[in-house]
């Protein structure tokens, strides 16, 4: 398998968390930059099915990629028989998928990277580790993920649940960002007025965070790189 990559000289569009939500997204794709979607594509929106093929003719028609989502892996698996604990989310995006998509689902979430570098710029769903730094993603297939690919997909918890029943996750990773290098992520929601958050590190890096809840009651973003 050869890793997705993007074009050299490529002017990218980097957009977050879709979750479902093919009408905004249907906004975003619409130009000539290669999209870098951040994962998450279902789950909780009203149409999975129709932001999985949208996402999927851009991947198949070299337009662009998204990066491996803990949503998306989770999707595939339950698909493929695994033993994944299944939750209304996922069932009812399943509910929505025919035969086809979902083993074009299961091919291309299982090929999709779990991070991807570019210039100044590191795309990845969940959260940073200075090792994506040192090597490529590893092709994960369709296995539970551990490692850095779990940091990639999860970010980094601190082993406390919060009130709403979610993990809590820390944003020391930010703090290890090296200067000069922006880490583009979704997964969680940090902002708090509609506009993606950024985050400034210790080391002089930074993380723009574009899960502005797309699927859950708030919207879609997305970012045009210079």
């Amino acid at each position: 398998m050869t890793m997705p990559g993007i074009p050299h000289g490529a002017k990218v569009r980097v957009v977050g968390d879709v979750h479902g939500d093919a009408a905004g997204f249907a906004y975003a794709v619409a130009t000539d930059r290669f999209i870098v979607q951040l994962g998450d594509l279902v789950d909780h929106g009203p149409d999975s099915a129709r932001a999985l093929r949208m996402m999927f003719e851009l991947v198949e028609s070299g337009r662009g990629l998204f990066i491996l989502g803990n949503h998306d892996l989770k999707l595939a698996r339950v698909l493929s028989g695994d033993h994944v604990r299944a939750d209304p989310a996922v069932m009812a995006t399943i509910g929505q998928l025919d035969d086809a998509l979902k083993q074009q689902a299961m091919r291309l979430i299982a090929e999709a990277p779990a991070w991807v570098g570019h210039g100044c710029s590191l795309f990845v769903h969940g959260g940073f580790h200075t090792a994506m730094l040192e090597q490529p993603p590893p092709e994960h297939g369709l296995h539970r993920p551990q490692g850095v690919v779990a940091r990639a997909l999860y970010g980094e918890p601190t082993g406390r649940i919060q009130p709403d029943g979610y993990p809590e996750r820390s944003l020391r990773w930010v703090d290890r960002i090296p200067s000069g290098l922006t880490v583009y992520c979704g997964h969680d929601r940090r902002s708090s007025d509609g506009r993606p958050y950024v985050r400034h590190g210790l080391l002089g890096g930074k993380a723009v965070f574009l899960d502005t809840g797309a699927g859950k009651g708030g919207h879609l973003s997305w970012i045009d790189l210079p």
